[in-house]
This record gives structure tokens, sequence and C-alpha cells, in this order.
């Protein structure tokens, strides 16, 4: 089954989507990746989710990619005594080390690394910045802060530190434990919550030692304050904008998911869109007009995947939801404005041979009108310089590792085939005819550029184009 779309769709499980059948029925609607989210899944759970999405991976006999979305550290204030209190504007209110149970003047605070790294001038907003304080006095064991806006707080609700940098890495006790989890279970891609800083990314790397790649949330002012170096580091980025638009003015989050796009584009790192994309889905059986014109911005921006998240998980019409954004995806990619703006975001290959020959083999492909850009692939680097470049035409990774394909299901126009290593130049190149035809790319007559590295079998080595005819004997699998 191939995509007519470019950009791919990623689909987070939950109640209303944990079963085989209504996984397989998302696939069938667009789900190209499946999201678990390990801050409502446990590790028996998590591991049934991964046998049904390879059970369903079987049955469709295509690569089907799995994201395990790690919680983060969760900063939550303590409990009062009334389980919620009213607050005014302009009252002073404290967070302390104090287990007592809060009041309407104070309330326990369990996270030290606040109390010790908040300065005056800090703003603290709770609940999803329903109320906002900002601190007046710090001294490590308590904050005094100032009512800014809101007026309710309640117990064990969130708190985001918008001007505060906490000295505490991205990985928790439980998040180590669910590392270990679903890299034993095979997941493909592994996602980072509330990335501060570079260095938040080497402890999971090290756990991790390539037996999945790491995708950074940016969600967070201090993470898009130190964008480069985190894309340096990370494998793929997501564009996390239900915290980011908590932590950073509403206003500002269009224009910073457009720099990471950008910025992520530019480094050839895959980065998928995520939250609230079809929100209104949860609960009616077809978006806003807003929200159809929010996936499309990210189709337009060239995003790799665009994701949802409770429509599909929670909501009443999760297979609708997937179906709804394949339509927005197609329509966008058939807009006669769509190639200009794609072509118009490119960015200068890096001045290496393989990027090089992603270059040429896009340019040779469109000008010659070719079906397809077949390229082999073992470790995953040549698919994605391909995908980079983002050509007009299709991309069919052929890779002889089922993990790369997976992995590869998450860019931007590639189409993945698990298919032997070639034993030579000419079964490589009947192969990829073979394989073109047989995924409907092309018939017997077109034309398919190949990209590959030879001596064959030789990782990172890519440094061969070849323009093949697709024949009839290739065709029927002479």
């Amino acid at each position: 089954m191939r995509r007519t779309r470019k950009v791919k769709i990623l689909a987070t499980l939950g109640p209303a989507s944990s079963s085989e059948e209504m996984i397989g029925k998302l696939f069938d609607a667009g789900a190209d990746v499946f999201r678990i989210n390990m801050s409502h899944t446990d590790h028996d759970g998590m591991r049934a989710l991964v046998g049904r999405i390879r059970n369903v991976e079987e049955r469709v006999g295509r690569p089907i990619g799995i994201l395990a979305d790690l919680q983060g550290p969760k900063l939550r204030v303590g409990k009062f005594k009334d389980g919620k209190e009213d607050l005014v504007v302009g009252q002073t209110f404290t967070f302390d080390d104090s287990p007592e149970l809060g009041d309407a003047t104070r309330v326990h605070l369990p996270h030290p690394e606040i109390l010790t790294s908040v300065q005056a001038g800090d703003r603290l907003l709770i609940d999803d910045g329903k109320l906002e304080l900002r601190a007046t006095k710090c001294d490590g064991r308590s904050i005094v802060a100032t009512v800014v806006a809101g007026s309710g707080i309640s117990n064990r609700k969130g708190v985001s530190l918008p001007d505060t940098e906490l000295p505490v890495g991205a990985l928790t006790d439980k998040d180590r434990a669910d590392l270990d989890a679903v890299l034993e279970a095979g997941v493909d891609w592994v996602a980072l919550s509330f990335i501060q800083r570079p260095e938040d990314l080497a402890e999971a790397r090290k756990i991790a030692r390539g037996r999945a790649l790491l995708m950074s949330k940016i969600e967070k002012p201090q993470a898009v304050a130190r964008l480069a170096e985190i894309i340096d580091l990370s494998d793929s980025l997501m564009v996390a904008r239900g915290d980011l638009g908590v932590e950073m003015p509403l206003e500002a989050v269009p224009g910073i998911q457009k720099q990471i796009t950008r910025a992520a584009r530019r480094a050839g790192k895959p980065v998928v869109v995520a939250t609230q994309m079809l929100e209104s889905m949860i609960s009616a059986p077809v978006p806003t007009r807003a929200e159809v014109s929010d996936v499309a911005t990210a189709v337009f921006e060239g995003a790799d995947a665009i994701m949802l998240s409770a429509e599909s998980a929670a909501g009443q019409y999760p297979a609708e939801a997937v179906s709804t954004m394949n339509r927005i995806a197609e329509q966008v990619e058939k807009d006669p404005t769509y190639p200009t703006i794609i072509s118009s975001q490119r960015s200068k290959p890096e001045a290496t041979g393989p990027d090089a020959i992603s270059l040429a083999a896009r340019e040779i492909a469109e000008t010659l009108k070719l079906a397809a850009i077949v390229t082999y692939t073992a470790s995953g680097t040549t698919g994605i310089r391909a995908a980079r470049e983002r050509p007009q035409v299709p991309i069919i990774a052929l890779s002889p590792i089922l993990n790369t394909a997976r992995r590869l299901s998450l860019l931007w126009g590639t189409h993945c085939v698990v298919s032997p290593d070639a034993s030579d130049l000419d079964d490589m190149v009947n192969r990829a005819c073979r394989i073109a035809h047989q995924e409907q790319f092309g018939k017997p007559g077109d034309r398919i550029i190949i990209t590959a590295g030879v001596p064959l079998r030789t990782p990172g080595a890519t440094n061969m184009l070849r323009i093949a005819y697709i024949e009839g004997s290739a065709a029927d699998g002479a």
C-alpha cells in the first residue's frame, strides 16, 4: 500500500485505539507511525501495543514506525487542606519546602531544585498558565510571589517555569525505567520531554546505544534559545506546541513553529508538528476550518510528519481524525503553490559526496521527470539525505535492515521497502526497477534514478547515480 502524499501522519494510541483492529483501521486510514505516550501507559500496556502494531505491520507488509514518548520531569505543587483555594490578583502567595497542607497563603512545593533556582522576577505558571505568579523573594527554601493573573489553585497542579533553567536532566527515574523497557520492546524512536539544553540528550543517548533514534521535543523557551545546539545532537525534533504555548506567549508559537521546522530542514533532521491539530475531533466528526488551516500550514512548511494526540488516543472518532488529516495533506500537496513553497525553502547541501549525490539525484529526477528516486540505504543516512532535498518525485528507500526501514517511515516523501542486499550492480538495478513497478511508482518504459554506494554494502558511502528503464522483464520479476 503506497501513500499518495509525502508528509507522514503520526497517530497516538490510547483507550480509543488500543485494539489491534483499531490500529489496523488507523493504518488503513493513513497513519504511518504510532506514538505510545508513556505518561499514560505502563510497561505491560506498552509491550502489548508494540505487539499489536507489529501484527498489523506483518498483515499489511509494510514497515511501521513506533515512537515512545517519555513523560519527562513533571513539576507539581503539593496539596491543600480544602483541596483548592481562591486567590486574588495582587496578593502574596508562598511556595515552600514545608510538607504541611496548603492554605490561601502558601503551599508545599516538593521540588528543591525549583526553590533553589527561581530568582526574583521569574514567572511561575500553574495549571497550564491558568494562574500566573511572579517571584518577589527567594531564599532557597521558599519563594514569595505575587499573583499576576488568575484566581484558583488546587491539589497537585502542574508548575511551569518559563524564565528559569533548572539544574536537572530531562530523565527522571521513571523515564530511565521506561527507556529501558521501550528499548527492550524494540521501538524505533524515543521522544524526550522538556529538553532545556543539549546536554539533556547525553544520558538518553548513552542508554539507547543506537537501539532507537532520539527525538527532542521543543516545548520550553530554554530549548528555543539553544535550538541550533539541540538540533546538532538530536536525530529529529518535535514542535510540541501544547507546553510551548503555556511557557511562551501564544502569539509567538506560530513563528517559533516555522523557525524550528526550517532549522530542522536545513540540518536534514526530521521534524514533527504536534498538539491540538484537529482538537475538536475529540468529540466531533469534523474539524473546524481553523484546524484545517493549521494542518495545512504544517504541510506547506514541509514538516516530515504531523501528529494526532488525544484525537486518536481518546477521542470518539480516531479513524475519522486520521482520515481527515490524510485528506487535508493530500489536497495541500495537490495545490499548485505547494511545489514552489517547498522548493523555496531548500538549503544548500553540505560539502560531502553523499550530499552532492542526493542533490544531483533530485535535480536529474525533476529535470527528466523520472518516476522515482530509488536509494539503497543500510544505516538510513542516505534516505535522510534524499528526503532533505524534498524532491517532487517519490523516494523509494530500499534497506536490508527492517529496523532502518521502520525508522525511515517517519521521513517526508519516503516509501520504505525491506529488500535483501543486491549481489552486484546489475542485480541492484534490476531489483530497483522491479520494486518501483511492484510498489506502483512506475510502469514498463518509465525511468528511475538509483543512488547507492560502491563497493556495495559500504555504510554511508553513497557515491553512485544510475538512470535505469523499467523494462517488462524487470517488472515481471526477472
